[in-house]
């Protein structure tokens, strides 16, 4: 214990973040901050007000008015600022919006928590945690994304569903990046250990990843107002349980890398063991050609655009 963890954004996606890591109970405090007067203080004050019916111990503090006064030596900081999607809106379209506002939040972190690990889950996601990484001035292993936790988990339900089984019993991999050029693993993907190819034809495969790919795009078009959160605050919360624990779980994150899988310089999704310095190391999944190839397009096409973010 003695751990504090932050979360930036009192959204639903940072609000729901902030109730998953309080319930996990292994933090002294969660701070929620937000440029909004109030509405930090209030989700806090009911948040805290279900900790003797869901019987942890953990602190929610609010700060609203743009306030970082109570988040100073986070270990960790959860990015969640920014505008969501609209319908029709790929990522892609938050890109300057969302810039300005990650790396303002990326300079508060740099001044009150230089020490924590930052965790980004703002789109574009390859690029905001590029962003963030250039804005902090922070070592790059101390700041990574969540994207392939979230998009695994959207293949990996579809998956299960297809074949009306438990989700415990499905794996499934995906890397690359959050968005167009996601790099599905169908090697690496395994229903009760047997490869994913053999109980599924490849164009079934082909249409359950173009769903995952998708897979926001979706549920954005449903809502009408907002994006998905359940499933992505889920993603970051274990992230950040992870770092917390210094458990050197695998997960699949945007890290970077630096001559790993033949690639050099880039924001990306690969599967990383995760600890209390952020990412230890990048595990080299063993991939196929076709793979492979993906994974350098997907590397190539984020380079373009974190060139462009590092001037927004």
């Amino acid at each position: 214990m003695g751990k504090k963890v932050t979360v930036v954004g009192a959204g639903f996606y940072g609000s729901t973040t902030a109730l998953r890591l309080a319930e996990y109970d292994i933090f002294d405090t969660v701070v929620l901050t937000d440029i909004v007067e109030g509405k930090p203080e209030g989700i806090a004050l009911d948040m805290n007000q279900s900790r003797p019916v869901e019987g942890f111990e953990t602190k929610v503090v609010g700060v609203g008015g743009g306030s970082y006064e109570g988040t100073e030596n986070s270990d960790i900081v959860v990015i969640t600022a920014g505008l969501p999607r609209k319908p029709g809106m790929s990522r892609m379209d938050l890109i300057e919006t969302n810039a300005k506002i990650v790396r303002s939040v990326s300079e508060q972190i740099a001044k009150t928590s230089p020490n924590a690990v930052v965790i980004v889950v703002s789109n574009p996601l390859d690029e905001m945690t590029t962003l963030t990484q250039l804005a902090t001035g922070f070592p790059k292993n101390r700041v990574f994304g969540q994207a392939g936790m979230l998009d695994t988990a959207r293949f990996t339900n579809f998956v299960a569903e297809e074949l009306g089984v438990p989700v415990g019993s499905v794996k499934t991999l995906t890397l690359g990046s959050h968005g167009d050029t996601m790099v599905p693993v169908p090697s690496q993907c395994t229903v009760d250990g047997k490869p994913l190819t053999d109980l599924l034809p490849q164009e079934k495969i082909d249409e359950l990843v173009e769903r995952t790919r998708n897979g926001g795009a979706e549920i954005v078009a449903l809502l009408k107002t907002g994006s998905a959160y359940y499933a992505p605050s889920a993603a970051a919360a274990r992230m950040a349980k992870a770092v917390a624990e210094d458990s050197g779980v695998v997960m699949p994150v945007c890290a970077w890398i630096d001559g790993e899988h033949g690639i050099s310089g880039v924001y990306l999704g690969v599967e990383a063991e995760i600890g209390a310095e952020g990412v230890k190391r990048i595990v080299e999944t063993p991939l196929t050609d076709d793979e492979r190839a993906a994974l350098h397009t997907a590397a190539e096409a984020v380079k373009a655009k974190a060139a462009d973010v590092a001037s927004l």
